[in-house]
């Protein structure tokens, strides 16, 4: 495994240069991985490279990139926009030559029409939005303070708002929410990796047994 970096495309035509860990060794499978969303993405992170891990293993190179104001990005993710999101997607698979992409959870939002896709648990952006607000809205009560999550989303759509951390401008939150994962994709529901899913853990965890089997369920799924 590798760090990397890809050319990320800006409104004004211009590039940024974004983050992204790599197992490339110039094979003829190649996995575009879109992370979970979030805090769900710093989660799922550690599974998400042990399971790029046994692909490599498997003959399989895997590239996981950054979007545009995550993680390791410098670009604000308050100016991010799903247009913009989708064009970061498709710049990545077309520069690492990915043959497929993989959604994790909310990445599954955003994996390109162009790409044989397989989806990991997906999940609505609705269902994403509501769990930032509700725990915002749990923890405002343990500070003593009263917010409601219907208050709170009339907020977000008419001037951004933050949940756990992350800044979400209103034109982001407002185009965001409706989205809901493609149908034509491949589905790899939690039951079949097995146990419950590690998103639901309090802090970042992995599991053997259930990175062992996703990354048998992609094996046979890509290469056959």
């Amino acid at each position: 495994m590798r760090p990397t970096s890809w050319p990320c495309p800006l409104p004004d035509g211009g590039t940024s240069r974004e983050y992204a860990l790599a197992f490339d060794r110039q094979r003829r499978h190649r996995l575009l991985i879109l992370p979970a969303l979030f805090d769900e993405g710093n989660r799922l992170r550690r599974f998400t490279v042990e399971v790029m891990r046994r692909l490599d293993a498997a003959g399989i190179d895997s590239f996981l990139p950054d979007l545009p104001g995550c993680n390791e990005s410098l670009q604000p993710l308050q100016a991010q926009t799903i247009p913009g999101w989708l064009a970061a997607t498709i710049a990545a698979g077309r520069h690492f030559g990915a043959t497929h992409v993989l959604g994790v959870r909310g990445g599954c939002l955003f994996t390109p029409a162009e790409l044989p896709a397989l989806h990991y648990a997906p999940v609505k952006a609705a269902s994403i939005l509501r769990q930032m607000l509700r725990a915002r809205v749990l923890s405002s009560r343990e500070a003593g303070r009263e917010e409601t999550r219907e208050v709170l989303a009339e907020q977000a759509q008419a001037s951004g708002i933050n949940l756990a951390g992350y800044e979400l401008g209103r034109d982001f939150y407002s185009h965001f929410e409706p989205l809901v994962p493609e149908s034509g994709a491949i589905l790899i529901e939690q039951g079949k990796v097995g146990g419950s899913g590690l998103w639901l853990r309090a802090e970042p965890d992995e599991d053997a047994a259930q990175t062992d089997a996703l990354a048998t369920i992609l094996t046979v799924e890509i290469a056959g």
